[in-house]
């Protein structure tokens, strides 16, 4: 098993913009259906995975392309020294005081250490200064426990 991070940063009004976010339904449409729900589903299959946007369920990371893996570790430790070097990078941008926190950061950073060590994954968000909003990730792989038939993206 091995962590793969994801780091994201946009626009708040894209990253509220769930439709984007979500993969395509494993079936199209039922033949002789609606033209425009085909077309739609067509556009979502080709679109999700290519799509930079943090994904609604943080295993769906998997299916991106791998120019999005920021850092891949095989030691959670390691993974969690990543995300914490990343919050204190964006600290002194976070839009609430409260997310600037030592304590509560450094609190992040070990709870991310020992979910990683049983192969959970995590997902953490942040508002920036306006409208922006920071995303990161860190995902079990090889398998992952949610969606394990889900490939590595660097194989």
């Amino acid at each position: 098993m091995h962590h793969h991070a994801y780091l994201w940063t946009g626009t708040k009004q894209s990253f509220d913009d769930e439709a984007p976010r979500r993969p395509p339904p494993p079936d199209p449409p039922p033949a002789g259906g609606k033209p425009e729900l085909l077309q739609r589903y067509k556009e979502v299959a080709a679109e999700f995975p290519v799509a930079d946007l943090p994904p609604l369920e943080t295993a769906d990371w998997l299916i991106k392309p791998r120019t999005l893996v920021r850092g891949t570790w095989d030691e959670p430790k390691e993974a969690a020294d990543w995300l914490g070097e990343r919050l204190a990078e964006y600290a002194p941008r976070y839009a609430w005081p409260a997310d600037r926190d030592g304590t509560r950061l450094a609190m992040l950073v070990g709870s991310a250490a020992e979910r990683l060590s049983w192969g959970g994954d995590l997902s953490h968000g942040f508002y920036l200064e306006r409208p922006a909003f920071l995303s990161l990730a860190l995902v079990c792989c090889d398998p992952n426990r949610t969606m394990p038939s889900l490939d590595c993206p660097l194989t």
